[in-house]
């Protein structure tokens, strides 16, 4: 795949760019190697007041970074802005707490001082996706960079703009050169990079398969990595929930960025006993969104990625559908130049099709009516997925068995599954391993070393 921008909302290709030489990438590792050993030294005070003015500029130039993220990946305006001052906050949220979560942590022990110190690792190399071509840097970033690591970030070619535009935001800021640094190069080069010696771990968002090579390469060379993953996140329904509640947060939710995200809810599994007013109600909201220019302040669905993220929806939908689901509205790519695919809603999806083991992603709700809270529960595991969920219920009863009966990383009650610093963010089963966000950001990619004081 070349590296290039390609605006979603036209089919045209914006610009191209040269993937690094050899010799240029090995000039980048040994800069990052180089750059590790003094930014290590920092304070922790210093390295909070450079994630602080990074918090600065993106907020200034929320607009101009929103617009660069619409032109290649086709997320609304709007949304692109506020991804930009989400990431903005989570900078600002681990300059004021990060310094807290690597303390020192004493162990009581007679007779000796005993203590975990938290040490950073070195140069970690983050393979991120084009779907939150910010957020999901910075997510990884800020904890990272406040416990002293240094970046290398191999971003999804086809936002090349925007990785080199937060490269840009950190530098001038005021971290040191090599401290974060975008490597432009193809999927191909990451196995090596994993295996160079100056690497000393990895984070990878993106899909399963990605996953799966990356988790790989890394537990061949004995290196720390974290995998956050594909999801199909169930969206329980109870008879006592709230249901113009639950429509307008499940609507919110399967369309969240053009219904490109791990987290969006994707299976939507209702109680018989209100499966037909959900139905009803929700399908009529899907239908009403209005799809078009990313850039323009009332439309709610921009495009998909690229063609062939079209082509892979469609196949899924029309698969799903000869296999006996029911198609409610949408379901056909739309006319025109771009690429776009309107707001679908299958039902009564079968055993064994697309919609019953597959990420669906793109905005494509699939509907299952459920007899019980066991029923419920039954079809919400039934998938290889795990990384988060959300119930809808006001019964205490329900709302225990869901938290713990639940294959999943997360699991929200009466709201909908969302990344935020201030909370642990990560999936089990094929969802991926490890956790992001919270306390689990900083010390993810650390050395936990224990002193012992006589």
């Amino acid at each position: 795949m070349a590296i290039a921008t390609v605006n979603p909302a036209t089919g045209e290709r914006v610009r191209e760019f040269d993937a690094l030489t050899d010799e240029q990438l090995d000039g980048k590792l040994q800069l990052a190697a180089e750059a590790f050993r003094a930014y290590r030294k920092t304070s922790f005070g210093d390295r909070a007041a450079l994630l602080r003015r990074a918090a600065d500029i993106l907020d200034a130039e929320a607009d101009e970074l929103g617009r660069l993220a619409t032109l290649e990946m086709g997320k609304t305006h709007a949304a692109a802005v506020a991804e930009v001052q989400k990431s903005a906050k989570g900078c600002r949220w681990y300059a004021d707490h990060g310094e807290e979560m690597l303390a020192d942590e004493p162990w009581p022990v007679e007779g000796a001082k005993v203590f975990t110190r938290y040490e950073p690792l070195g140069p970690v190399l983050a393979v991120m996706p084009w779907n939150f071509p910010y957020w999901q840097v910075f997510r990884f970033a800020a904890p990272a960079l406040l416990a002293g690591n240094v970046g290398l970030l191999k971003h999804a070619s086809n936002v090349p703009q925007c990785a080199l535009a937060i490269e840009d935001v950190l530098r001038r800021a005021g971290f040191p050169e090599g401290v974060f640094q975008t490597l432009l190069v193809p999927s191909s080069a990451i196995e090596a990079v994993i295996g160079d010696e100056r690497v000393r771990a990895v984070t990878l968002t993106g899909s399963e398969p990605a996953g799966r090579e990356v988790g790989a390469a890394a537990g061949r060379n004995v290196k720390a990595s974290v995998l956050e993953l594909g999801g199909a996140d169930a969206f329980i329904v109870m008879p006592s929930a709230d249901l113009d509640k639950a429509v307008e947060a499940g609507v919110g939710s399967r369309t969240l960025n053009n219904g490109q995200s791990c987290v969006n809810a994707k299976r939507f599994i209702v109680h018989e006993d209100v499966a037909e007013e959900f139905t009803r109600k929700f399908t009529d909201k899907m239908a009403s969104l209005t799809v078009g220019d990313p850039m323009k302040d009332d439309t709610d669905l921009g495009p998909l990625s690229s063609a062939d993220a079209v082509e892979t929806i469609h196949r899924q939908v029309s698969d799903t559908v000869q296999a006996g689901a029911r198609l409610l509205t949408g379901g056909k790519p739309l006319d025109g130049p771009g690429f776009y695919y309107p707001p679908t809603v299958l039902a009564d999806i079968p055993d064994g099709s697309p919609g019953h083991h597959e990420e669906f992603f793109g905005p494509v709700a699939l509907i299952w009516r459920v007899r019980d809270a066991d029923d419920a529960i039954r079809v919400a595991n039934d998938s290889p997925f795990g990384l988060g969920g959300s119930a809808w219920t006001a019964d205490p009863g329900e709302q225990e068995r869901f938290v713990t009966e639940v294959e999943t990383g997360m699991m929200y009650l009466n709201e909908f599954t969302q990344s935020t610093p201030e909370v642990p963010f990560g999936g089990a089963k094929n969802s991926g391993y490890g956790r992001e966000l919270a306390s689990f950001g900083p010390r993810t990619f650390v050395n936990a070393k224990t002193v012992w004081i006589a």
